[in-house]
């Protein structure tokens, strides 16, 4: 009986028999052009102290032969100074490190070879000249490297898409997420969950095939019935993260909105640190809406700034007013500016009445934002501060003029940032793709599926579509066009 059951342990763990592109174990289809041997420049484009030249492919050893001197292969995974000639004229190119790493102990598991040369784009471009003069060798195409790696089971899809985003990083919180991700961290839990799936899948066919059977174990079916239900569990708590990997990944949406001459365009450049918006003490100067991509306090942010609350006085104006309204809708983070040594005017406490109060969690209207209020102007404000009688919430003092009080706002923001982002250091790993939120969605429905079917079959069918959208996101199952979607981010070299 026992022989049986591992049979059907065995059967679930396989799944579905559907074509597979490219999977982690190299099973599928290999990636395209794998045949061939491909180079390419992998450091930095422009002159520098070093040019990394990569080979990936079965002519790599015949690649390192042709262009050194002498033509035996170095030791591997030592690099060795060698003379680089081109190998139609002989004519020397220059002196260089080389390196011989062969399959499937590299980077993408195919034999590879490394030429570390002197970054001038003479030497840069006689070596990749060079190498395309020898048999079996072709230009990469973007991402190429990455994708041979995932072909042959170095990478699964969620590591690839971790060293996609550790390329593009821009700020720390970016650069942490992204290490936990190329580490495997979403991919091993994935992995987990669907093992547990395949346990459960595997106690449901067994009830099928032997459910009259005296030998079999009581209780199985409750046993699979447990384990969906923990799965369930933490299929949600990732599902109701409020997309703050997302957030991490792509930047929180953080809009400076208040009257107008409040400080709102000194703020953003302040916060840019570079002249994003016009300042002007005339109403109205700003009518756009101004984005800039800047890191706070090491998060990724996208600032908005907008155009005065006020009522237009002409249509450009209250057209610029309506696009402000409609971003603050969206905002991730609202910072409110008012003028600290103007808090009595009309415009401040209309702004204050309908757009910092109603943010707050519990208010009449239904909103609830993450809302800053900045009291600007604070080297205007007289010894005793703000004014008394004046009814705020919270707030921070600031004065984009002299750089007083832009700690404790980048300090706040930092902590407001970290809520929806989510900190990159501890914690489950996040989504930080939709893709990834989007078939975890599809393995709780197929569950829910599983836990409303009348028949063990259908029972049996939702469990294998939940443990296929599990397999999905680490790569198995996946379609060409969504490798070619991920793969199209990478650079040539890479």
């Amino acid at each position: 009986m026992w022989r049986g059951l591992w049979t059907l342990v065995a059967r679930a763990a396989r799944g579905p028999r559907s074509p597979r592109p490219c999977t982690r174990q190299g099973s599928g289809a290999p990636a395209p052009g794998s045949g061939a041997t491909v180079f390419a420049l992998s450091s930095g484009q422009g002159r520098c102290g070093i040019a990394v030249i990569r080979t990936s492919g079965p002519a790599s050893g015949q690649a390192l032969r042709s262009l050194t001197a002498p033509r035996d292969l170095p030791p591997a995974r030592k690099a060795c100074l060698r003379l680089l000639s081109d190998p139609r004229s002989g004519e020397p190119l220059d002196r260089a490190l080389v390196l011989w790493f062969p399959g499937p102990q590299s980077f993408t598991g195919e034999d590879c070879a490394e030429f570390h040369v002197h970054g001038g784009p003479a030497v840069v471009s006689g070596v990749l000249q060079a190498l395309g003069s020898v048999p079996g060798l072709r230009p990469a195409e973007a991402g190429e490297f990455t994708r041979r790696a995932f072909a042959h089971g170095k990478l699964s899809l969620t590591e690839v898409e971790g060293l996609a985003d550790l390329i593009h990083a821009e700020t720390e919180a970016q650069r942490r997420q992204a290490l936990r991700q190329l580490d495997g961290e979403l991919s091993h839990l994935c992995r987990g969950w669907a093992e547990t799936l395949t346990k459960a899948l595997a106690h449901v066919e067994a009830y099928i095939d032997f459910g009259e059977d005296d030998n079999l174990e009581e209780g199985i079916l409750d046993r699979a019935d447990s384990e969906v239900r923990e799965l369930e569990v933490a299929l949600g708590a990732h599902l109701r993260d409020a997309r703050r990997g997302q957030r991490l990944r792509s930047g929180a949406h953080v809009v400076v909105a208040g009257p107008p001459n409040a400080g709102k365009s000194s703020l953003v450049n302040l916060l840019s640190r570079k002249p994003v918006s016009i300042v002007s003490p005339e109403p109205g100067t700003t009518r756009d809406v101004l984005e800039t991509p800047v890191d706070l306090a090491g998060f990724p942010a996208l600032l908005s700034d907008t155009a005065g609350l006020r009522e237009g006085v002409g249509p450009v104006e209250q057209e610029g007013v309506r696009r402000a309204q409609k971003r603050l809708e969206q905002a991730d983070l609202i910072l409110a500016v008012l003028d600290a040594s103007d808090l009595a005017s009309p415009s401040s406490c209309n702004f204050l009445d309908t757009a910092v109060i109603p943010a707050g969690a519990g208010s009449p209207n239904g909103r609830s934002q993450r809302l800053l209020l900045v009291l600007n102007k604070s080297d205007l404000l007289p010894a005793g501060g703000p004014d008394p009688s004046a009814d705020l919430p919270p707030y921070l003092l600031l004065s984009c003029l002299t750089g007083e009080g832009l700690d404790g706002l980048l300090e706040a923001l930092r902590k407001e940032l970290a809520a929806l982002c989510g900190d990159p250091s501890t914690g489950p790993p996040l989504l930080t793709r939709a893709r990834h939120q989007h078939h975890l969605q599809g393995c709780l429905d197929a569950l829910g599926h599983y836990k409303q079917a009348k028949d063990l079959a259908l029972a049996a069918e939702a469990l294998r579509v939940a443990r296929g959208h599990l397999t999905r996101i680490t790569g198995g199952g996946g379609t060409e066009e969504i490798l070619d979607i991920i793969f199209q981010d990478f650079c040539v070299g890479k």
